[in-house]
């Protein structure tokens, strides 16, 4: 795209008084010098998604910045007061992460809100996402705001928003939310703060929060025999993971020192996702040298969290997102099971990518399933929608983010952390790790292996590649994977399920999302979606069958045959 007189015209706005000099010192510098980054900053709007935003922090309207947190929080004060109109005291809550800038954003976004006379609780420091959702239903806000880009890179910052329920928001508030905001001129938005209308939080919410998640304790065996090396990845789970294993137990715990101090620079990791192998490698190397059972790593908001566990071979091993989630849901469900609490209401719930391992686990347990959509705000909808006459057990994703229980309405890395830890203690104690409790699954309930391949496909091009990725899948989809014929083709944009072999098309009760999802005859799928908050997009790969213990290395082996052939197929 090239410079054109409206995107001058835009650029020339942000040198103008309203503005402050810093920002109107760098516009005219790239006026001058640097045409390609006007282009990029200035050729459109940062979306406010249905969730809030995120981005690159740095002037523009395409940035994150004190101006378009300004703008999207005056168009959120207006939407708040719309919803609830003759409220005297209309409440939001406010936290943030490590992130450079995000304790200066928060102040900001403090004072726009306390400014439309809405009142304002604002974490004294920074605290995890999930007990921000905490805080929201403590307080009996009408909405919360945590200032991160969770595990993005360190050039990132964003804004993501809750609604009074806890969870982030979902249909109508969502569609209602960034109608408001798009309406929002920079003249409109009131940067004057009332600091009367500012409340600073803190270890009144941590208490009741931490004693929650002690509650939620399962067993008590062999937590002090199990040896832990915990990351907070330069963090916000540095102000209460290490409180909270104490608190339950865990008298065996490192905290991993050079990660331990919050820093938006992560500089010791090249990105802060324990998604990734090398997020997580200093402390699998000093888990080595201690011979410690557990690795924990949690992102900066603390929302997701990555494990490594030491195998019978001797040797410290990763476990992706699903694996996680298939030990923790089988731990809780048969908890609950030998203590004979479950009553027949109960469920647990994932996404549409995360395994079907889950489910069969639940079922096997007769506890229902419940699918939704990617993102947690879609599992918090589906415990709201259900409070009262369902109970929610545990859920999780294949993004490494899960919640046990519903006093958070968002994945929660504090008490999953904890939860992982019991499960892995408890596994100690009998004799067994965490590997070998997953390959019993695996043989019990069906050996199923995942991979997630994800692309990132930054500016303007990489946007029109995308879309283009996802046009041609939609229009051409293959007729076989590895080998099985596609038996399904569910377009979750147009929400249909197509049986190829009958052409029988059904409807799909989802939200609309633009994802395309195939389904093999034995089982196989693949699924394409580009990601709603980063410039990626990401595919998904799932396999299974049935195999015993003694064939177990071998299945392993066919299964991941089975995705690379896949992966190559689909040239990814």
């Amino acid at each position: 795209m090239k410079l054109t007189p409206e995107i001058k015209q835009k650029a020339k706005f942000w040198t103008s008084d309203i503005f402050d000099s810093k920002t109107v010192s760098t516009v005219n510098n790239w006026m001058e010098n640097n045409p390609d980054e006007i282009v990029e900053s200035f050729y459109k709007d940062l979306d406010f998604g249905t969730g809030g935003m995120r981005g690159v922090m740095s002037v523009g309207t395409n940035r994150i910045n004190k101006y378009t947190l300004g703008m999207a929080t005056q168009g959120l004060a207006n939407y708040i007061q719309k919803q609830f109109p003759g409220q005297s005291n209309t409440k939001v809550a406010i936290a943030h992460d490590s992130r450079n800038f995000s304790r200066e954003f928060s102040e900001s976004v403090a004072d726009v809100l306390s400014g439309n006379g809405i009142e304002v609780y604002l974490f004294e420091s920074l605290r995890p996402t999930p007990e921000l959702s905490y805080a929201v239903r403590k307080l009996r806000c009408n909405a919360g705001i945590v200032l991160t880009a969770s595990h993005n890179p360190k050039e990132y910052n964003g804004y993501k928003v809750y609604w009074s329920d806890g969870g982030q928001l979902v249909p109508p508030h969502d569609s209602g939310v960034i109608q408001e905001v798009r309406k929002v001129q920079l003249e409109d938005v009131n940067f004057t703060g009332n600091p009367q209308l500012i409340h600073s939080i803190g270890a009144e919410i941590d208490a009741p929060y931490l004693s929650e998640i002690t509650q939620l304790s399962l067993s008590s065996a062999g937590k002090k025999d199990l040896k832990i090396v915990f990351t907070a990845l330069h963090g916000t789970s540095i102000t209460l993971l290490p409180p909270a294993l104490k608190e339950m137990g865990f008298t065996q715990v490192e905290v991993l020192e050079s990660q331990a101090t919050p820093d938006g620079n992560f500089p010791t990791v090249i990105s802060p996702n324990p998604e990734e192998a090398e997020a997580l490698k200093l402390a699998v190397e000093r888990a080595e040298e201690l011979h410690a059972d557990l690795v924990i790593g949690t992102d900066p908001d603390a929302d997701r969290v990555g494990i490594a566990a030491r195998g019978k071979d001797g040797k410290m091993h990763l476990l992706n997102g699903n694996q996680t989630a298939s030990l923790l849901v089988e731990y809780v469900l048969r908890k609950n099971v030998e203590a004979g609490t479950l009553k027949g209401n109960e469920f647990i719930a994932e996404t549409v990518v995360t395994t079907d391992l889950l489910e069969k686990i639940a079922t096997a347990n007769k506890v229902k399933t419940k699918k939704c959509l990617t993102g947690f705000k879609w599992i918090a909808q589906l415990i709201g929608q259900t409070e009262g006459s369902e109970k929610f057990l545990v859920g999780g994703e294949e993004s490494y983010g899960y919640l046990i229980g519903d006093f958070v309405r968002d994945k929660d890395a504090i008490s999953s952390a904890i939860m992982i830890a019991e499960l892995a203690a408890e596994a100690k104690s009998k004799g067994s790790d965490l590997l070998s409790e997953l390959k019993e699954i695996h043989c019990t309930y069906g050996h199923y292996q995942e991979a997630l391949v994800s692309m990132t496909k930054k500016g303007i091009s990489g946007s029109q590649e995308i879309s283009q990725m996802m046009e041609n899948l939609r229009t051409n989809p293959p007729a076989r994977l590895a080998g099985e014929v596609v038996e399904y083709v569910l377009d979750y944009n147009a929400l249909t399920q197509k049986q190829i072999t009958t052409g029988v098309t059904k409807p799909l009760d989802f939200p609309s999302t633009n994802m395309i999802q195939l389904v093999t005859e034995g089982g196989a799928k693949f699924t394409a979606r580009p990601s709603g908050t980063e410039p990626k997009i990401k595919f998904y790969i799932s396999v299974n069958e049935n195999c015993s213990l003694d064939e177990y290395s071998e299945s392993t082996r066919r299964l991941q045959h089975k995705i690379e052939t896949i992966k190559s197929e689909m040239n990814i």
